[in-house]
């Protein structure tokens, strides 16, 4: 197993991002024993002495060890033999499977978002469904890594999900064909109006020297000039940290792009603009970056990003609120350790953790029919059992808006349809782009 490959690659089953160690060393353990310790032993003798059926020393270890990382937070974990395996056929960005982002909420298997265009978005999984049964096998009280393991498998078989949707009257079964998820993290297209348009799916490798062929092919298509920009970070549950810097220094030609802080030497640090692209790519180019719920971790460092720099409007529903760093961490030659080592800050010092980034302008998805059902139940990061604590301890009613209904969003799912509008929150984007002249929105300096 190679980790220096490992550390490099996106986690695609969790809404996590996985950076490389900054510090040989971190905190080192004191020598000497806790009396803490003497109750694990005590434990430990009384199962191996006690227990009605023999019990070996490996599934006690390993549950110890999953009980310490499960009461820090959702995202820390131990990963061996097949965990590490999973990992790895994921390098190459492709792998059999149904293409979902999920975590352990209590026990329960809930989907932060199903990647686009994958078996799970097409067959109409939504983020914030729970998975319950995997071809009618209970699946709750389990461990988020078979269940994963369970929906993985060979292109072309298919598994029948039972799901629960939050404001639905009961479950229902939905059965997905297996695919070959081979994610395109970037995929582009010129609209009317000669308004660029960029879906990031996911940060893996190249993702910023990716976006940036995009917006020259839409640029040479529009004849040197584009009148607009929609960066759509929606459904993107992250990746790697390096490139949603590279990404933000796109756009951005000073200061700040995020900053990390952690406990142990060495885990402090800032990524500064002008350090991986010089200038700004699209100077002057009005911009609007999508979010919602669904937006986690390196996708909510680009939105913060662009946002506290006045470069671009930021519009959609409050992101996911993971700001936390995972490193991993290699205990000999087939284990590693996925801790927890710092939170992190956009440009102004604001801690995306818990409360996530606030659009600028906030814009329902009123394409989805079950809306209204979906935000009552919405899934983000301060609903996770365990989740860090953001430093100023705020909580989601503290960072509820105005209910008051807003005039321009009182169109229906089946009028919006009939009209030929798919997708509410990237028509109003474009539409919004396509009113302006550059210089007069998304663009502040």
């Amino acid at each position: 197993m190679k980790f220096a490959a490992l550390v490099r690659s996106a986690a695609l089953v969790t809404a996590v991002a996985l950076v490389p160690a900054t510090t040989a060393g971190f905190a080192q353990v004191d020598s000497r024993a806790s009396p803490e310790f003497a109750k694990l032993f005590a434990v430990y003798n009384r199962i191996k002495a006690s227990y009605v059926d023999p019990v070996s020393d490996d599934k006690l270890v390993r549950g110890a060890i999953d009980g310490m990382l499960a009461s820090l937070d959702p995202h820390s974990a131990y990963l061996d033999g097949g965990d590490l395996q999973r990992l790895e056929t994921m390098i190459d960005g492709n792998y059999s499977g149904l293409g979902l982002s999920v975590v352990m909420d209590d026990g329960a298997v809930k989907i932060v978002s199903p990647f686009k265009g994958s078996p799970a978005d097409k067959a109409g999984i939504k983020a914030g469904d729970y998975i319950t049964h995997l071809d009618g096998k209970l699946i709750y009280g389990g461990s988020l890594d078979d269940a994963v393991a369970q929906m993985r498998g060979e292109a072309g078989t298919k598994i029948r999900l039972t799901i629960y949707r939050p404001g639905s009257d009961e479950p229902f079964d939905v059965t997905v064909t297996r695919g070959v998820i081979e994610l395109e993290p970037v995929t582009s297209e010129l609209k009317s109006g000669n308004i660029g348009y960029i879906s990031v799916n996911e940060f893996s490798r190249d993702v910023g020297s990716d976006v940036f062929s995009a917006y020259e092919k839409m640029k040479a298509e529009a004849k040197g000039r584009l009148n607009g920009l929609v960066l759509d970070l929606r459904r993107n549950p992250g990746g790697s940290l390096d490139e949603a810097v590279a990404l933000s220094d796109l756009f951005l030609t000073d200061g700040a792009i995020v900053s990390q802080r952690g406990r142990a030497k060495g885990e402090s640090i800032t990524y500064d603009a002008e350090t991986v692209y010089r200038g700004d790519m699209a100077k002057n180019v009005p911009m609007i970056v999508l979010i919602d719920e669904g937006s986690a971790s390196a996708s909510e460092i680009v939105a913060g990003a662009l946002q506290d720099h006045h470069r671009a409007m930021i519009m959609g529903e409050r992101s996911f609120g993971k700001g936390s760093v995972q490193t991993l961490l290699p205990l000999g030659k087939d284990a590693a350790l996925k801790l927890t080592t710092a939170r992190y800050y956009t440009p102004s010092g604001h801690s995306v953790q818990e409360g996530g980034i606030e659009p600028d302008v906030i814009v329902p998805q009123l394409s989805d029919p079950d809306l209204a059902k979906r935000e009552k139940m919405s899934l983000r990061e301060s609903d996770l059992r365990g989740h860090l604590v953001n430093e100023a301890a705020l909580k989601d009613k503290d960072m509820e808006r105005d209910k008051k209904a807003d005039p321009r969003f009182q169109q229906t799912a089946e009028e919006l349809k009939a009209k030929g509008i798919e997708d509410f929150q990237l028509d109003y984007a474009l539409k919004t782009l396509r009113r302006t002249t550059s210089g007069n929105i998304a663009r502040k300096d």
